[in-house]
């Protein structure tokens, strides 16, 4: 079983091993930067999960901000309607490794599991 890192609210969980690897990416940008997290049309189910690494001087009042002790992911109130309750996870495995979401909103999800429809 995956385990989740903990969080003053659970609107997105991230399991251990994705905060490790994003805090590790982080560190490589050499900047204090946030997650955001959201999703854009397109891709194979209609609809794609972004991440992108972003000043947190950008962060707007709307957002909805997690914190992962001091480490922030952010997310636009759009887009949580669709991402309410997703994990995401890391895997380092040769095939099918990376970050996986796990959506309970997703009425289907792609193979690639990057895209999903709701």
């Amino acid at each position: 079983m995956t385990q989740v890192a903990q969080s003053s609210q659970r609107g997105i969980q991230m399991s251990d091993a994705a905060l490790k690897h994003v805090l590790m990416l982080r560190e490589k940008q050499g900047q204090d930067l946030c997650l955001r997290v959201g999703v854009k049309g397109g891709g194979c189910s209609g609809m794609s999960y972004t991440m992108n690494f972003e000043d947190p001087g950008n962060i707007q009042e709307t957002d909805e901000v997690y914190d992962y002790d001091g480490f922030k992911v952010v997310c636009d109130p759009k887009s949580m309607l669709y991402l309410y309750g997703l994990v995401l996870d890391y895997s380092d495995a040769l095939i099918g490794g990376g970050f996986q979401f796990t959506n309970p909103n997703a009425s289907q999800t792609c193979g690639c599991g990057k895209s999903f429809s709701a």
